[in-house]
């Protein structure tokens, strides 16, 4: 098999794992918190046997410097797991997985606001094209406190997410999977005083569980080798297969779809997040833990990301 169709068969296998999130989340019957924190303790573990298994401590090329870089992104990305969840909740899960995809704009955002990036016209014309898909996807109506909730937390996770992809994207010389690690430990003592061990019943624990080894463990391992095989281009296009997976998913297992005009919007937020996205990874922005790492040793991200 060739270099680029297995990893283009491990990035679909990742992104199809990511769009089934969702159901792991919801079915669990955890508050957010909760999920979170067992998300990063069981993530923790599989990680850290594969990195041991694979050698990876060694050599590890961590500083204190990098070690606080991927400890700061860790807490962006554990509380934008807590709001993307909470989105879940409020809305449903198409509807903030389409609007947690607005991600690269915050980035492009962050960019000019802390590093003097030039916004050029044609990300201006994506951006406000995005933004008529968000208003054309919300279909929130007035007095409906619920989605304009759900609108809110789906956006601020797309922002932390973006913060997480900021601070990550400055580590060099340490494979994604160990930035990683230290991200997910980072949950464990920020979120254990919002856990209740007693809370999660039953078969709760499976699908907790699978959260941690499967959209966590097996998902990055998956992201992070297909990475190093596949052209920018096809990473960004196979990216969009989490939502369309996550939007089917949700339609065959809990009924929800979006309406005409939300419809309306999808293609507007893929179209406009597809390019920005094109652009950055053309400039050499790697994304954050979700969503992807070029190389090896590059900087680690989803999800696309999601996630």
């Amino acid at each position: 098999m060739r270099n680029e169709t297995r990893g283009t068969l491990e990035l679909t296998l990742a992104m199809v794992l990511s769009g089934t999130l969702g159901v792991f989340v919801v079915e669990s019957g955890a508050s957010p918190f909760e999920v979170v924190f067992f998300r990063c303790l069981f993530g923790a573990l599989a990680l850290g046997v594969y990195s041991l298994v694979r050698g990876f401590f060694t050599g590890h090329g961590f500083t204190s410097r990098k070690l606080g870089l991927a400890a700061l992104g860790g807490v962006f990305i554990v509380f934008n797991w807590v709001f993307l969840f909470e989105a879940y909740a409020a809305t449903s899960i198409s509807l903030a997985t389409v609007v947690y995809h607005t991600q690269p704009f915050f980035l492009v955002l962050l960019g000019a606001l802390f590093m003097k990036e030039r916004i050029s016209r044609s990300k201006l014309g994506w951006l406000a094209l995005a933004f008529a898909g968000l208003v054309l996807v919300s279909g929130v109506r007035p007095g409906d406190t619920a989605s304009l909730a759900g609108l809110g937390f789906a956006l601020a996770a797309a922002v932390l997410y973006a913060l997480a992809t900021f601070v990550t994207k400055r580590i060099t010389g340490v494979r994604p999977h160990l930035i990683a690690l230290v991200q997910v430990v980072v949950g464990l003592p920020l979120l254990l005083p919002f856990v209740d061990f007693g809370g999660v019943h039953g078969g709760g624990w499976g699908w907790l569980v699978g959260l941690g080894f499967i959209h966590t463990g097996l998902m990055y391992v998956l992201m992070y080798a297909a990475y190093a095989k596949l052209p920018t281009a096809k990473i960004a296009v196979l990216a969009f297969t989490y939502p369309a997976v996550a939007m089917g998913v949700d339609w065959a297992v809990y009924g929800h779809h979006i309406g005409l005009v939300q419809a309306l919007g999808v293609p507007l937020i893929v179209l406009a997040s597809l390019k920005v996205t094109l652009a950055a990874r053309t400039q050499g922005v790697a994304p954050a833990p979700r969503t992807a790492a070029r190389a090896p040793e590059a900087a680690s991200p989803a999800a696309t990301r999601a996630v």
